[in-house]
């Protein structure tokens, strides 16, 4: 013991030269330290540090952002290029949820990923700040889906998948009739009763001419961005390329929109403004009243030249009442500033008689319609 005693002092000597031990240090008794309180307190300093970073990382939070542990996803109802719709449940309500990958399996390149998420940001901004009876209702989004859990493909058992980190979605109301396009495809055989027909285009044009009241361009106006509730009530969907009105037309160019419904100024590359929605609005007033598809014969190639070059428009039945008719006609004018604003269609529309069928052959017209073997519609 004497020997270790003796050595305690050069030992401490050591020690102060290496720098590990100051002139003022002093040991301290491990079971004298509290090692709970101790680590209570690490925890605290270091939730405290780690949550300034994520604020720091993440920025501000939108106001349209949501809670992603109130949302339950429960089955996919649609399928797109670079996305899927579910339907689930958010705090409680029915809801729709369109959730983006924008191509993370590796088939879509950086620009487009770019590209696909700046739309997503475009469509939020637009959605968010609209409300009208005849425009989906916008619930929220998210721009990251990392603690986001949905069912696994073709899986019955309930197993559960995540989504890449940089995944978002839309969550939006959710609407049990389907869309415009496939409930006209249920009534081909039958066709719709005209009152039905003048609801549905009206409840398409009203929500088109809140849009404009807004300065937004949907840019992509079909039958089947529009969406029914049990009621029949229609709803207007989809804002992935709406865009609000710019200033000069010629900043609005480029082909964006469905062929068959879109209008010969945007198909040709030229500037455009809101009348090309009137013009894709009067292609789906034929469609809802026909309950077919326009150009049905015709390559994508043949629509786009015969329409811009030859004034390519589909045939109108006999049976069209002609006051109705008159309006597709406006609609789809080529001449962009002939087209009627859709406050005027709305007007145009809410003028007509559906009382005795809307007088299905024009006056002086013989009969002989094949729309008249029997009534139309239920």
């Amino acid at each position: 013991m004497a020997s270790s005693t003796s050595e305690m002092p050069e030992a401490k000597e050591k020690l102060k030269r290496s720098g590990s031990l100051g002139s003022n240090d002093a040991y301290v008794r491990a079971d004298k330290i509290d090692l709970t309180s101790l680590d209570i307190q690490l925890e605290k300093q270091l939730t405290k540090t780690w949550g300034k970073a994520n604020l720091k990382s993440q920025g501000p939070k939108e106001d349209w952002e949501i809670d992603l542990a109130k949302l339950e996803i429960r089955y996919v109802i649609a399928q797109g290029t670079y996305g899927t719709v579910y339907r689930g449940t958010y705090d409680g309500q029915d809801v729709a949820v369109k959730l983006l990958d924008w191509g993370e399996d590796g088939f879509a390149t950086e620009a487009e990923t770019a590209s696909l998420r700046t739309s997503f940001k475009q469509e939020v901004a637009v959605w968010h700040k609209l409300s009208h009876p005849n425009v989906t209702k916008f619930i929220g989004a998210s721009m990251g889906t990392t603690d986001l859990k949905i069912p696994a493909n073709n899986s019955n058992s309930g197993a559960r998948t995540n989504l890449p980190a940089r995944a978002c979605c839309v969550v939006v109301e959710y609407l049990a009739g389907g869309t415009l396009k496939q409930y006209l495809i249920k009534n081909t055989r039958r066709k719709l009763a005209y009152k039905v027909v003048v609801q549905l285009a009206l409840d398409l044009a009203r929500g088109l001419s809140y849009l404009h009241s807004r300065k937004i361009v949907h840019r992509d106006v079909k039958t089947e961005n529009m969406l029914l509730t049990p009621q029949r009530n229609l709803k207007i969907a989809d804002f992935g390329v709406a865009r609000v009105e710019a200033q000069n037309p010629k900043d609005m160019t480029g082909a964006t929109g469905t062929l068959g419904y879109m209008a010969p100024e945007v198909l040709d590359g030229k500037p455009y403004n809101r009348k090309c929605d009137v013009y894709s609005f009067g292609i789906c007033l034929w469609e809802i009243y026909c309950c077919d598809m326009p150009y049905p014969d015709l390559s994508f190639a043949d629509v786009s030249s015969a329409v811009v070059h030859q004034n390519l428009r589909p045939d109108i039945p006999r049976c069209c009442p002609s006051a109705f008719a008159n309006v597709m006609r406006k609609c789809w004018d080529a001449n962009p500033d002939k087209r009627p604003d859709m406050d005027e269609v709305v007007q145009l529309l809410e003028a007509l008689d559906t009382s005795k069928g809307g007088g299905m052959i024009p006056d002086g017209q013989s009969p002989g319609c094949l729309c008249f073997t029997k009534a139309r519609g239920p």
